[in-house]
């Protein structure tokens, strides 16, 4: 699965992610890279990855990235937690364009942002018991006292709507109390759908003041660093906004847009579904 188109800095970027959480990432992209132009690829009919295997989880990966490398891409965003915890370091190594994951830039962010070396994660399941978070940060800064919580049924409240009111809220006090308790300063939403909850947990946990690290917003500076060290930012071609982004998905592509209209708040005009075989 090796590519050898480098250097053209008019290709696309490609995005992949489990299902629909990945366009908080695409959204910022959007917001921080105005002359590029994306592939965004939903893996719905596998989703979630959360509770996979790593094994498992590397498979479905591969396919996702054989698929965005055969469209004709730049640079490569996993732009799903669990996959990049897991098939990050697999996927480097089998092609030959940039790849980054989201795990990284979010777990450098909160480095940098916790005064009291306190911090909280939370995440999937699969993405907490990976521990790849803990990983990257206590590689850098082995005094950094870390919390984590799995937070399921933020995921589907997420997709469901609820983003705010009074279940949501009850569901972030039963998950965040403990680590809250903690006494931690800087709390790190390490799932991509989290991002669309951070004000119902501002307001729920109003007593404290906890620096809230968006793992999405911080892989988006990241990538923008990337494509500058790399001389592969876009330019001298124009873009048409209607074209700028191609969305697939492996399964359910009305109600693909239907959620995925909430998350970037714009509509997604077409979704086209495809089948991808899962790499062995």
């Amino acid at each position: 699965m090796l590519y050898s188109n480098l250097n053209n800095e008019n290709l696309k970027i490609g995005v992949f992610d489990s299902g629909i959480g990945g366009l908080t990432v695409l959204a910022e992209l959007k917001k921080k890279l105005p002359e590029e132009e994306f592939v965004y690829l939903g893996d719905t009919a596998r989703v979630p990855y959360g509770t996979r295997s790593p094994e498992t989880v590397i498979r479905y990966a591969r396919s996702c990235t054989n698929f965005l490398i055969n469209k004709g891409i730049k640079l490569l965003i996993i732009a799903c937690n669990t996959a990049s915890s897991y098939a990050l370091d697999t996927i480097k190594g089998e092609i030959q364009i940039p790849v980054i994951g989201v795990v990284e830039p979010g777990a450098k962010a909160v480095i940098k942002k916790t005064k009291n070396k306190r911090v909280g994660i939370i995440g999937t399941e699969g993405t907490i018991n990976s521990q790849s978070y803990e990983k990257v940060i206590k590689n850098i800064a082995k005094d950094i006292n870390i919390f984590t919580m799995a937070c399921p049924l933020f995921v589907p409240l997420v997709e469901e709507g609820w983003t705010e009111g009074e279940i949501p809220s009850m569901v972030a006090r039963k998950y965040l109390t403990p680590i809250i308790e903690e006494g931690i300063d800087t709390l790190l939403l390490g799932c991509t759908h989290y991002p669309l909850l951070k004000r119902t947990i501002q307001v729920t946990f109003s007593e404290v003041y906890i620096e809230i690290v968006d793992s999405a917003e911080e892989t988006a500076r990241e990538v923008v660093n990337l494509l500058q060290s790399c001389k592969l930012m876009r330019k001298d071609i124009k873009i048409i906004e209607e074209k700028r982004i191609k969305y697939f998905v492996t399964d359910a592509p009305e109600k693909f847009k239907k959620i995925g209209n909430r998350f970037l708040k714009e509509n997604i005009e077409h979704v086209e579904w495809i089948d991808i075989p899962i790499m062995l």
